[in-house]
């Protein structure tokens, strides 16, 4: 099992294994989630109907 991300990116150097700016660089972030501004957060749904 993947490990789960951090909720804040704590920018240190190295990158730990749980940086969600790393996990979102690598690919293996959880779907659903995205990065802004070193925060982990949801992405929204969207209801496109035309």
């Amino acid at each position: 099992m993947a490990p789960k991300p951090k909720k804040k990116c704590c920018s240190s150097k190295p990158k730990c294994k749980r940086c969600p700016l790393r996990m979102m660089a690598n690919g293996t972030l959880p779907a659903g989630f995205t990065v802004k501004k070193r925060k982990l957060v949801k992405v929204k749904k969207t209801n496109i109907s035309g």
